[in-house]
């Protein structure tokens, strides 16, 4: 048992869960309509426009989160969302602005609870039968399923 505390669990829970999110975002993308004739990184827009925000790319784009993005590293978010990338805003796994999702902060909440009291009882590892595929179909998930194996603690 680590001598550091709850709350630095829970932070590192989050680092964990922010990663996740970042490498195997549930959205593929998000997109928004322009409402009326708008510029946006020097394009000119009409109204109308669909414009599509490609969440796998941003969240896997080297010169937004260095050239390990393709790795799994937690303590990247050590200092908070806004400095975990080198541009601002690009962690996007609950969408963005005023169409967040209302949930977030529940669904956060609830993985840490379900995780916390699932490593009380059990520890788990992956099945020797797993292949890594993540496929994207509107969600992202696992092409194979995730078979995991839990061993009760005693």
């Amino acid at each position: 048992k680590s001598n550091l505390g709850f709350g630095f669990w829970v932070l590192q829970v989050t680092m964990v869960l922010y990663e996740v999110l970042r490498l195997y975002t549930p959205l593929t993308a998000l997109q928004r309509k322009t409402y009326k004739p708008m510029e946006l990184g020097g394009v000119r827009y009409p109204a109308g426009v669909v414009l599509t925000l490609p969440l796998l790319c941003v969240h896997h784009d080297k010169d937004v989160w260095g050239a390990d993005a393709d790795e799994f590293r937690p303590e990247r978010f050590a200092e908070g969302i806004s400095k975990a990338s080198r541009e601002a805003p690009a962690f996007f796994p609950f969408g963005w602005g005023p169409r967040i999702c209302i949930g977030q902060n529940f669904a956060l909440l609830e993985a840490k609870m379900g995780l916390s009291m699932i490593l009380q009882r059990f520890s788990f590892d992956l099945s020797p039968s797993y292949t890594h595929a993540p496929f994207p179909v509107g969600l992202l998930q696992p092409e194979h399923g995730a078979q995991v194996r839990l061993t009760r603690l005693n």
